[in-house]
């Protein structure tokens, strides 16, 4: 046992995520790690995380393995592990062929789809920490789109597959809305900082629909003319810019909750996002 995990022994996830947080506010965060997105499919984001001057590299979602490792390839990496968030076939579909090539493959998920994600080692329990790389990654569960979504916390990054987007939120297929906003708002309590990298470039849309949420609202004006003129995506944004930008995040401002009318004055928070997310799920820019 090392002398990381002898000091954390027996602590709750939430203190060792106090913790952790504490020492990089102290220490900062580890120079020379590189995240670079990997387009799948038609709107999905797998993401490669390397550190300069190595040759291992490890995956966030491979929806396909083409392109990982195409990309693999071109940056001269060897994989070394696999991060899936959720169960979704585009966001996994790429695992079980990257498996195949690369024998003995770590591959982890929420403890909750190992199940239901084909070669999965290891099962993450909320707040669990483990390292790849030299960097300590922690496990944030995330429910609502699935009840098995994770989030992954690692230095000044999240990765949030389809929980957070950048100015949206997923479907909710399994969850509920309490649960989702929950998610959101244990997301939205990171670092503003943060630097979120999530599943899918949606920025656009969701932008549209959070002009027509709060016309008012210069930030998103100001976003959607950046996202507008973004032609490789618009990954990675902040929790910073999510706070000020994504209606989602943003359910106890008096101005969203009176673009859904009258009678959400003085509504939850809760039932202010479930609201927003009915409006969404039908939204047409």
């Amino acid at each position: 046992m090392d002398c990381h995990t002898a000091f954390l022994q027996g602590r709750g996830p939430q203190s060792v995520l106090k913790l952790t947080r504490a020492l990089r506010a102290i220490f900062g965060s580890l120079s020379g790690v590189n995240i670079e997105p990997v387009a799948c499919l038609s709107d999905n984001f797998a993401y490669l995380i390397w550190h300069d001057g190595t040759r291992k590299a490890l995956v966030v979602d491979p929806s396909e393995a083409a392109p990982v490792q195409k990309a693999l390839q071109q940056r001269e990496l060897e994989l070394c592990a696999i991060l899936c968030t959720h169960h979704h076939w585009d966001h996994v579909g790429g695992v079980k062929e990257l498996c195949e090539g690369h024998a003995g493959l770590p591959v982890f998920s929420s403890d909750h789809d190992v199940t239901r994600i084909e070669g999965v080692t290891r099962g993450l329990a909320d707040g669990e920490s483990f390292e790849q790389l030299g960097l300590r990654f922690e496990s944030l569960k995330v429910p609502g789109h699935t009840l098995g979504a994770l989030a992954y916390f690692v230095e000044d990054a999240v990765f949030t597959g389809d929980t957070l987007f950048g100015a949206g939120c997923g479907r909710l297929f399994e969850g509920t809305p309490a649960q989702m906003h929950a998610s959101l708002m244990r997301l939205s309590a990171l670092p503003g900082s943060t630097r979120v990298y999530f599943g899918h470039e949606y920025t656009r849309a969701n932008l549209a629909f959070a002009r027509s949420i709060e016309p008012e609202n210069g930030a998103v004006h100001t976003r959607l003319q950046r996202a507008a003129a973004t032609k490789n995506g618009t990954t990675p944004s902040t929790i910073e810019e999510e706070r000020a930008t994504n209606p989602f995040l943003r359910c106890a401002e008096l101005s969203v909750r009176a673009a859904l009318g009258e009678g959400f004055v003085a509504a939850s928070e809760v039932e202010t996002f479930a609201e927003l997310r009915r409006r969404k799920d039908s939204f047409r820019a």
